[in-house]
């Protein structure tokens, strides 16, 4: 099953957008409040933020620095259509 390029960036935006939700009332709750949940966003939520945000902003040239590097498999062949002997 192959996903479109369009849905890898709407899950990448979504996932994105849910984990600001979290970020956004870290930052806007009051002092008292932001310990109970603290951890939560800082080592799970902040992260997933950043790296969703860098991979939309910078997703092609990473992608394009892995297809230099890999070696051409036998599902990646040109003639792969073709059954394996």
């Amino acid at each position: 099953m192959v996903m479109t390029e369009a849905t890898k960036r709407s899950i990448f935006r979504w996932v994105h957008i849910i984990c600001g939700i979290p970020t956004l009332g870290y930052i806007y709750d009051s002092p008292s409040d932001t310990h109970y949940y603290a951890h939560s966003v800082r080592y799970f939520f902040l992260p997933l933020l950043l790296l969703s945000g860098l991979w939309m902003w910078k997703g092609h040239a990473v992608r394009r620095l892995i297809s230099k590097r890999l070696p051409v498999t036998w599902h990646q062949h040109p003639r792969s259509s073709q059954t394996r002997a």
